[in-house]
C-alpha cells in the first residue's frame, strides 16, 4: 500500500474510536521494527522523526529509507515531522518526504505560538501537508528529562485551545492533559474532564505526547474522549536497552552479537500498543478512506534563443536556484538534450510532493518574477506538463483487437 493523506488517517481514527501509533524513527532497527510491527498487526502507522533527535543520526540519509519503507508496506503509512523549531525546519521536513509537520511554539506567550502555528499553516496546507499543533506545556525532550509533574499551570486551557484552533486552523491538537515526554516517575494524574471538554469544543484529533506508562484503561479512556495519535518513543527504548543488555549479558563480543534481535523488540512492542490502541486489524478499512499521497513531476522542455551556450547553463543555474526554494519543491534537476539535433536543448524536471503545490509554484513571486523577467524573453520554445504517477495494475495479455 502507498503513503496516505495524514489527515484522512487520523479523521478516520477519531471518527471510529481508536489511536494511530505516531512511532519514533531513530535508526534502521527502530524503522524495521515498526513497520514489522505495524504489518503483524494490520495496523494503520506513522512513522515519526523528532527534530531534537538529528544530532543522533543524518536526517538527509534517513529519510529515503523511511520513504522506502512505507512505499513498499501492505498498510496505510504516514511520515510526521515532529517537534521543528520554526517554519525553516518543517519546510526541510516536508522537502524531504514527511507529509505532517509540527512546529512546537508550546513553550511561547499564547500570542506567539498562534503566530508562529498560524505560519507554518498556511505554508503548510498550501503543500497539502498535515499541521499539529501544541498547546499547554508537556515537561521533558522525547525519551528524557521528563522528572517531574507538571502543575496545572502547564495544562492545555480549554478556552485557549478553542481560539488557538480558530485563529491557525491546525488539523491535530497535541493536549497537556497531566503526561509527560519520557518515563513519568511515580503515578500520573491525568484530567480527563478536561480533555473530554477540550474534545467536545474543537471536534478536531487530538495528540497525546508522553503516554509511556500508562495503563490500558487510562489508554481507552483518553481515546474515548477525542485523542486519536499516539506518540511513542521512550517504550521502544526500554525495549530496545533491555535486549542490548540481554546480548551483552549472554557473552556477544561482536557489534552484530550487541545489536541482534533489536528490530524485533520493537515489533512486539509496536504490536502491543496498536492493539490496545485499537488499531490492529484496521489497515483495510482505513486504507479505503485515505487518499493516495501522490507527488508530482513537473517538465519543461525548452530552447534559448539569441544566447550562447555559458549564459544558457547560467539561466539553468538560476532557474534552479529560485525553484529549489520554493515550498513543496522535493527536487529539481536541470538537464541538457544528450542528442545535439535533439528538438528540445534544456529542461528543467522538478518534484513537487503533492499536486496542490503546483498552483504555489505557478503563482510564487519568485518564479513569477524570474519567468517574466528572465525566461520568457529568451524561451521562444517550451513545453510544460505536469505528471503523477500511475497505479500499477495487474499484467495482462494483449490481445489485438480485429474487424472481422
Amino acid at each position: 500500500m502507498p503513503l496516505v493523506e495524514m489527515k484522512d488517517m487520523l479523521q478516520h481514527a477519531y471518527q471510529h474510536g481508536y489511536a494511530v501509533g505516531a512511532f519514533e524513527v531513530v535508526g534502521l532497527d527502530f524503522l524495521e521494527g515498526i513497520m514489522q510491527g505495524a504489518e503483524k498487526a494490520r495496523a494503520p502507522i506513522i512513522l515519526s522523526l523528532s527534530e531534537s533527535h538529528f544530532k543522533c543520526f543524518d536526517y538527509e540519509l534517513m529519510m529515503p529509507a523511511v520513504e522506502a519503507a512505507a512505499k513498499r508496506a501492505s498498510v496505510p503509512v504516514a511520515i510526521h515531522f515532529d517537534h521543528g523549531t520554526c517554519l525553516d525546519s518543517a519546510l526541510k521536513g516536508i522537502k524531504h518526504g514527511c507529509n505532517g509537520v509540527m512546529v512546537d511554539a508550546s513553550h511561547l506567550e499564547f500570542s506567539e505560538n498562534v503566530e508562529i502555528t498560524k505560519e507554518v499553516v498556511t505554508t503548510a496546507h498550501a503543500c497539502g501537508v498535515a499541521v499539529e499543533g501544541e498547546l499547554g506545556c508537556i515537561p521533558g525532550v522525547e525519551g528524557e528529562g521528563a522528572e517531574f509533574y507538571p502543575g496545572d499551570s502547564a495544562y492545555t486551557s480549554v478556552a485557549e485551545a478553542k481560539v488557538y484552533v480558530e485563529r491557525t486552523a491546525v488539523d491535530f491538537l497535541a493536549v497537556s492533559i497531566g503526561t509527560v515526554h519520557g518515563r513519568m516517575k511515580g503515578k500520573p494524574k491525568l484530567d480527563y474532564q478536561r480533555l473530554k471538554q477540550i474534545n467536545e469544543a474543537l471536534q478536531i484529533p487530538l495528540v497525546i505526547h508522553g503516554g509511556s506508562g500508562l495503563t490500558g484503561d487510562q489508554f481507552h479512556r483518553l481515546i474515548s474522549n477525542g485523542v486519536a495519535k499516539i506518540n511513542c518513543y521512550t517504550a521502544l527504548t526500554e525495549v530496545v536497552t533491555k535486549q542490548i543488555k540481554q546480548n551483552i549479558k549472554a557473552a556477544s563480543n561482536s557489534y552484530l552479537g550487541v545489536v541482534s534481535g533489536l528490530s524485533d523488540a520493537v515489533a512486539d512492542e509496536v504490536e502491543r500498543c496498536m492493539r490496545l490502541w485499537g488499531s490492529a486489524g484496521r489497515a483495510a478499512e482505513v486504507m479505503t478512506r485515505c487518499l493516495t499521497w501522490t507527488s508530482v513531476e513537473h517538465m519543461v522542455i525548452f530552447n534559448v534563443e539569441g544566447m550562447e551556450q555559458e549564459r544558457a547553463e547560467v539561466l539553468l543555474a538560476e532557474g534552479l536556484r529560485v525553484i529549489s526554494a520554493i515550498p513543496g519543491v522535493r527536487d529539481v534537476f536541470p538537464g541538457k538534450a544528450v542528442q545535439e539535433k535533439a528538438q528540445y536543448k534544456y529542461t528543467w524536471l522538478v518534484r513537487f510532493c503533492h499536486p496542490m503545490v503546483i498552483e504555489n509554484y505557478r503563482q510564487h513571486p519568485d518564479y513569477v518574477s524570474f519567468n517574466e523577467k528572465l525566461f520568457r524573453p529568451v524561451a521562444g520554445h517550451s513545453i510544460s506538463i505536469d505528471f503523477k504517477a500511475m497505479e500499477p495494475v495487474a499484467s495482462q495479455p494483449y490481445i489485438e483487437s480485429r474487424v472481422v
